[in-house]
């Protein structure tokens, strides 16, 4: 369901992508044209006339068209709330849409860059979940379309200066913002006694309790998440700020995560099976904590605690906790490839993610407890009650506690941590 707005902030959709062009009766590579009319937009400059429509328009023309939708499907509650949601979008805008399930992001990339290899015009991706070094890679590539984020008429209410930026990146209205998560850890009552609140108190609680901690293998997503962490806490706090800037040389690298290597060391002869196996991703360590082969696992949705408590995955001995120093958090967003074949369907099912509606379903502890991107204070007072009437679930996570999240480092160093730890530990 659309957020209601009133006419006189009405907006017009400036489409710059291959259907358009299509319409218009022009060859040309989608993803030039993309580029070439978000610099239009982004300088002032008219882009082409039949490259405007109405979001009336846009809605008409999305409707009977079906879309791939590529996003993580490591999460049932995730799973679930697609579901749902692409069942709204079937009844109420005809749209359908098609999750296609993906262990990592990369994948997706790599399917894009093969398709601009091949000189592809209609590629197989409609809409992307994504951020980070994979926005960074496609950008890069000329690979999104884009500008749009500003023209959907539910971005209206958007928090102020969410997805300005992703991990230091400009985004440039390429990427709508969805959500926003943060490193959440978690262990079991019933065997600590108390949380080990940094890296360091966890080192200790793995030689006190040998074969009791493990982390995701990277590169998951979780698991090079645990390496950020590691690094942002092992670095003094007035070294962190190179962390915010690429990789300048190998051997400012080298220099910069030598206390990660070192502590990792220590770390992985300690670990659950020795650290010769890792668990494949965050939903198979929160396995191994409820079977209490381990004590602790992580997550990035910071409500995961409670939704799989009330779900039965996790027994309810298990609280979530951060560290004393914050965990680091960032925004995930939703992105058009260049080449998608049905951009009206893929801008009418970002549209609706964004909504107060699909917003509040999601922020739910009880569905998945992914936190809003909306300005909840702006919102009309009928849609501000969904969020306000959202249950307190028993291990759920408070703003307060929460805190300020860290700030990601810069996407250059998530790809050297993966090749250098691959380097070093993968059998």
């Amino acid at each position: 369901m659309e957020t209601n707005h009133k006419p006189s902030r009405r907006r017009a959709l400036a489409l710059m992508g291959g259907s358009v062009l299509l319409m218009a009766g022009v060859s040309a590579s989608p993803w030039s044209m993309a580029l070439t009319y978000a610099a239009d937009a982004k300088a002032g400059r008219p882009v082409p006339e039949l490259a405007t429509l109405e979001w009336q328009t846009i809605s008409e023309q999305a409707r009977g068209q079906r879309i791939d939708f590529h996003a993580w499907g490591g999460s049932e509650a995730t799973n679930a709330y697609l579901r749902a949601q692409a069942e709204i979008a079937a009844r109420e805008h005809g749209v359908e849409v098609r999750h296609v399930k993906i262990a990592d992001t990369a994948e997706s990339v790599s399917t894009l860059l093969a398709e601009k290899a091949a000189g592809r015009s209609d590629g197989s991706i409609d809409v992307i979940w994504i951020n980070g070094e994979n926005f960074r890679a496609l950008k890069q590539a000329e690979l999104l379309w884009g500008p749009f984020v500003e023209r959907l008429p539910n971005s209206d209410y958007l928090l102020e200066e969410i997805g300005a930026r992703d991990f230091g990146l400009a985004t440039d209205g390429l990427e709508a913002p969805w959500g926003r998560a943060q490193l959440i850890f978690m262990y079991d009552t019933a065997l600590l006694e108390s949380p080990p609140r940094s890296m360091q108190a966890l080192l200790e609680v793995a030689r006190e309790h040998p074969g009791r901690v493990t982390y995701p293998q990277p590169p998951s997503f979780h698991g090079t998440t645990f390496l950020k962490q590691a690094l942002l806490e092992l670095l003094p706090v007035e070294q962190r700020e190179v962390l915010a800037s690429p990789v300048a040389s190998d051997a400012q690298f080298a220099e910069v995560t030598a206390p990660l290597w070192d502590y990792l060391d220590a770390l992985h002869p300690l670990m659950w099976a020795q650290g010769e196996r890792q668990p494949a991703g965050a939903e198979e360590q929160m396995k191994l904590l409820a079977q209490r082969s381990v004590w602790i696992a992580l997550t990035f949705v910071p409500q995961e605690v409670a939704n799989a408590r009330q779900e039965g995955r996790l027994p309810p001995t298990i609280e979530p906790y951060i560290h004393d120093g914050g965990t680091l958090g960032n925004v995930h967003y939703l992105a058009i490839p260049a080449s998608a074949p049905h951009k009206a369907a893929a801008l009418v099912w970002i549209n609706q993610l964004m909504s107060a509606e699909a917003q509040a379903a999601k922020a739910d502890p009880s569905r998945w407890g992914d936190d809003t991107v909306l300005d909840v204070a702006r919102l009309p007072p009928q849609e501000r009650a969904a969020f306000e009437a959202l249950p307190s679930l028993p291990g759920s996570m408070s703003p307060e506690a929460l805190g300020t999240p860290l700030s990601e480092p810069h996407p250059s160093w998530t790809d050297a941590l993966e090749a250098e730890w691959a380097r070093r530990y993968r059998n």
